[in-house]
């Protein structure tokens, strides 16, 4: 059984539009050999990037389709256990981040981001 990895939300709309190109080598080679995981908040940020016409589909949708293609699957964590992670966050404001990341530590489990910030103060994020 394979490791499982958590992806930001960048992550996930880079593979959608078949944007491999800006996903570093061992990005990559971490997305070709684990288990694959977002928190449902990475849904959320993608519907809200929709609506703002910054992504041109629905965050379902995108979800769906990445389910089918690269087996992609929410994570299970239990949401009260990832609040609570998530208020201990206090190095960002951002209410996805502090939740994507929040996730990853529940479930220890890497989470895979291009975001320096979170590279910076989560030691699960990794690139």
């Amino acid at each position: 059984m394979a490791a499982v990895i958590h992806l930001d939300t960048h992550v996930v709309v880079w593979l959608y539009a078949g944007q491999t190109e800006l996903i570093s080598a061992p990005a990559q080679t971490a997305i070709e050999q684990n288990d694959l995981r977002i928190s449902p908040m990475v849904a959320l940020e993608l519907q809200y990037l929709f609506e703002i016409n910054r992504v041109s589909q629905p965050g379902h949708d995108v979800v769906a389709d990445l389910e089918q293609r690269i087996d992609l699957h929410y994570s299970t964590a239990v949401f009260v256990d990832v609040v609570a992670a998530a208020t201990r966050l206090s190095w960002t404001r951002d209410p996805f981040d502090r939740l994507i990341s929040a996730q990853a530590i529940v479930e220890n489990a890497p989470l895979l981001t291009a975001d320096r910030m979170i590279q910076k103060k989560l030691k699960l994020a990794t690139w």
